[in-house]
């Protein structure tokens, strides 16, 4: 297996999911991983519904941590453990996350969009009453909003997990149509330092490519773009590493011959 570290995963630390870290860790472990690196969700201002109960996105990051440190002990030389987070990106709350991200010493921070100007994309409300193409538009100039605002990120997560859960997914979908806002996110990722993640979540339910589309992440290569993370968005251990192999295929087909694992904020590169 040519990518042996995951680094987008969750446990019950986060909302959710109700899978017990060790259970995550040992799964790992089965599978050959070597590197494991949990990031749990915190999302200020996320939105309640009858699925969201209020506050159900805030990490009690303590308990978090104190978990994570034992299982770290209990596992060295078995599994390497990274603290993680996937910071919900939303203007309305920047003065939250500036302050919550300086506040742990972090190996890896996602920043992603799971909330679009105070809507949840997983929702049919979100596509109601305009184009899929409208949609997805808004929910990537909303990226570039967050982008401008606020930098204390190492990667932005699934940078199309939108089209996850659209009408037609991604069966209509294809980086051309919105060339013009995907290039300006690029660039400005590039031009802050950050790298971007391949995450395969959305295969398992039914999407064709990987988050975000190959051909984001041949024109990420082509700008200069480097820094590039694997997760499987894993919620439960079947899913840990999953579609890793195709992953692998997609970065050395886009001209990736690295992807990075990030500890204490810095990126180490390791060979596809």
């Amino acid at each position: 297996m040519p990518i042996t570290s995951d680094c987008h995963l969750h446990s019950s630390h986060s909302g959710d999911s109700d899978t017990p870290m060790e259970e995550m860790i040992l799964q790992g472990i089965s599978q050959g991983l070597t590197t494991m690196c949990f990031t749990e969700h915190n999302d200020f201002g996320f939105p309640e519904s009858p699925d969201t109960p209020k506050d159900i996105f805030l990490l009690n990051t303590d308990s978090y941590l104190y978990d994570l440190a034992k299982l770290k002990e209990k596992y060295a030389g078995k599994m390497r453990l990274l603290f993680g987070v996937e910071l919900g990106l939303q203007p309305e709350v920047l003065r939250e996350n500036a302050v919550y991200a300086k506040s742990y010493e972090f190996d890896f921070v996602i920043g992603s969009s799971h909330v679009c100007h105070g809507r949840d994309p997983y929702y049919p409300g979100f596509y109601e009453g305009r184009s899929e193409q409208e949609a997805y538009r808004e929910y990537f100039e909303s990226i570039l909003e967050n982008l401008k605002k606020f930098s204390n990120f190492d990667v932005y997560g699934h940078l199309d997990y939108v089209v996850r859960y659209g009408p037609g997914r991604d069966s209509h979908y294809s980086y051309p149509d919105y060339q013009d806002v995907f290039d300006e996110i690029l660039k400005l990722l590039l031009d802050k330092g950050k790298g971007l993640e391949l995450n395969t979540g959305g295969i398992d339910s039914g999407m064709k490519d990987v988050h975000p589309c190959t051909d984001v992440l041949k024109r990420y290569r082509e700008l200069g773009g480097e820094i590039i993370t694997v997760g499987s968005d894993a919620h439960d251990p079947r899913h840990i590493g999953g579609s890793f192999d195709r992953a692998a295929a997609v970065l050395k087909e886009c001209g990736f011959k690295y992807y990075t694992i990030f500890e204490k904020r810095s990126p180490e590169f390791k060979k596809l």
